[in-house]
C-alpha cells in the first residue's frame, strides 16, 4: 500500500463481501421456492426474497466501486486521498441505510414501508430494481455526491491519467443516470422509457466504464506492460461501449409502447455489443502474454483474465442471443432473460470486484503482494467454483427458457403460464444444486482471507 489513506478502501471491501453473502443467501431462498412454492411463506414472500436479493447485489457491486476508487485513485493521482473522514462517515451512512431499507422489506408490507417513508410526498417506489424508498435513493444520491466529490478532489490535486478520469467518468454518468429514477410519471410508456434510462444505462454503460478502468489498472500493476499501450486499448473499448450501449438501450423499447424504428435500431447495435466485450478479451489476453513482470499474485491474474471471459460471455454472447427483434419477440421475459442476467452480472461486475479485492486486499492487509500461496490456493478454488456453477446455472436456466418459450409461446396451443412452470421444473432443480456449489465455491473464497500471512515479494 503506497497510501496510507487508501487504507479506507478495506472497509469498503469487507462491507460489500458481507453483503455477497446475503444476497446469495437470498438467491438460495428464491431457487427454493422455484421448486417449493411455500418455502419460508409467509415469513418471505419470493417477491420480497426476489427484491431483497437484486437490492443486495446492487448495492454491494456499488461498495465494491467504491473501495476499488478509494484504492485505485490515490496510486494513480500519486497523493493522498482529499478526506479519509468523509469516506468512512459515507460509508457508514450508506451501509445503516441500506441495512434498514432491507429489514423494511423484510419486516413491513411494502405498501405500509412506501406510507411510513412518506412516498406519498415524492413517488418513487414500486417498480422493480427500483424499489427502495424514495427517501434511501435521497441518502444514495447524498452518499454519491459525497464520493464523487471525495474522488474528484483527490484527482484536482494529484497527477490525472486516462484510468482515473475514465473511471471518474464512469461515476459521474452512474451517478446522473439515478437521478431518472425520481422521475415517474403516470403515463406507463413514459415509465418504462426512463426507467431503462437507470436500468439499462448504468450496467451496458457507464459500469463499463467503472470496469474497463479497475481492469486496466490491475492488469498494469500484474504484468508491467507500458501505461501507453494499457490506455491506447481502454480509449477503444470504451468508445465501442458508449457507441454500442446507448444507442443498444432500443432493445427493451420493443414491445412497451414506442415507435417502430426501436426494432432497427435496437437490434442493429445491440447486435454490436459483444464487440467492446471480445476487445476486452484481447486486452486481457494480450497484457498478460506481453507482461514484463512476473507478480506473485495469480489469483489476482486469474480474476482479471476471468473477468474478460466471462463478461463476453455472459454479457456478449447470452445477450446477443436473445436481443434480435424477431427473436426477442418470443423470448422476452423468459428465463433465457434470467440466465443472461445471472452470467452477465456475475462475469461483468462480480468478477472485476472481487478482482481488485484479490490485488489490493494483501497491501491493505500489510501482506505485501500476496497474502502467501496457501490463501491464493483457496481462492482460485473458490474461482474456480464458482465460476462453473455459474456457467452451469446459466446452462439450465437457457434449457428452461428455451423449452418455455417453445411450450408457452409458439404453436398452436400455447400453454398456460404456472402449467409451463411445472414442466420445466427439473431445470429449476438443477439450477438449485448449482447455486449450493456457487455457494459453497463462496464459502471457500471467504476462507481464503483467513489462511493468509505475509507473501513473497514482487520479482519486477
Amino acid at each position: 500500500m503506497t497510501y496510507q489513506s487508501q487504507s479506507v478502501a478495506r472497509l469498503y471491501f469487507i462491507g460489500a463481501l458481507g453483503l455477497f453473502v446475503g444476497q446469495i443467501l437470498f438467491g438460495l431462498v428464491l431457487g427454493t421456492q422455484y421448486v417449493i412454492g411455500d418455502f419460508l411463506f409467509p415469513e418471505i414472500p419470493f417477491n420480497v426474497a426476489r427484491m431483497v436479493h437484486s437490492n443486495l447485489l446492487i448495492v454491494w457491486l456499488l461498495f465494491g466501486f467504491m473501495g476499488a476508487s478509494y484504492y485505485l485513485v490515490p496510486e494513480e493521482s500519486e497523493t493522498e486521498l482529499w478526506s479519509p473522514l468523509l469516506a468512512k462517515l459515507l460509508f457508514w451512512v450508506f451501509l445503516v441505510a441500506g441495512a434498514l431499507t432491507i429489514l423494511g422489506y423484510l419486516l413491513v408490507p411494502y405498501a405500509k414501508l412506501a406510507e411510513l417513508t412518506h412516498n406519498d410526498l415524492l413517488p418513487t417506489m414500486g417498480r422493480e430494481f427500483l424499489e427502495q424508498p424514495t427517501i434511501t435513493k435521497i441518502g444514495i444520491v447524498i452518499v454519491v455526491l459525497g464520493f464523487i466529490l471525495n474522488i474528484g478532489m483527490t484527482m484536482l490535486k494529484g497527477r490525472k491519467t486516462s484510468i482515473s478520469i475514465v473511471l471518474l467518468t464512469g461515476l459521474i454518468g452512474l451517478a446522473v443516470m439515478f437521478l431518472f429514477s425520481f422521475y415517474n410519471p403516470s403515463n406507463l410508456v413514459l415509465d418504462k422509457f426512463y426507467w431503462w434510462w437507470v436500468v439499462h444505462l448504468w450496467v451496458e454503460g457507464v459500469w463499463e466504464l467503472i470496469l474497463g478502468a479497475i481492469l486496466a489498472f490491475v492488469l498494469i500493476k500484474v504484468t508491467g506492460v507500458d501505461r501507453e499501450v494499457i490506455e491506447k486499448w481502454l480509449y477503444l473499448i470504451i468508445a465501442m461501449t458508449l457507441i454500442t450501449g446507448i444507442l443498444g438501450t432500443g432493445h427493451h423499447y420493443y414491445w412497451i409502447g414506442t415507435q417502430e424504428y426501436w426494432q432497427w435500431v435496437g437490434s442493429l447495435f445491440s447486435a454490436l455489443e459483444p464487440i467492446p466485450f471480445f476487445m476486452m478479451v484481447l486486452f486481457a489476453f494480450n497484457m498478460i502474454n506481453k507482461r514484463r513482470r512476473n507478480h506473485p499474485n495469480k489469483a489476482a491474474t486469474l480474476w482479471a483474465m476471468g473477468t474478460a471471459v466471462m463478461a463476453f460471455l455472459g454479457a456478449g454472447v447470452w445477450g446477443f442471443l436473445h436481443t434480435l427483434a424477431p427473436v426477442n419477440y418470443l423470448t422476452h421475459g423468459t428465463q433465457i432473460t434470467a440466465a443472461h442476467g445471472h452470467m452477465a452480472f456475475y462475469g461483468a461486475y462480480v468478477m472485476i470486484v472481487l478482482t481488485i479485492i484479490s490485488y489490493a486486499m494483501p497491501y491493505l492487509r500489510g501482506h505485501g503482494p500476496t497474502s502467501g500461496e496457501r490463501a491464493q490456493i483457496w481462492e482460485m478454488w473458490g474461482f474456480w467454483l464458482m465460476t462453473i456453477a455459474m456457467v452451469f446455472i446459466t446452462l439450465f436456466l437457457t434449457g428452461a427458457g428455451i423449452l418455455q418459450t417453445y411450450m408457452q409461446r409458439m404453436g398452436d396451443d400455447p400453454g398456460a403460464f404456472m402449467d409451463v412452470q411445472e414442466k420445466i421444473a427439473f431445470f429449476y432443480w438443477l439450477r438449485l444444486a448449482a447455486g449450493f456449489v456457487f455457494m459453497g465455491g463462496l464459502v471457500v473464497y471467504l476462507m481464503s482471507f483467513f489462511k493468509g500471512k505475509p507473501g513473497q515479494t514482487e520479482n519486477a
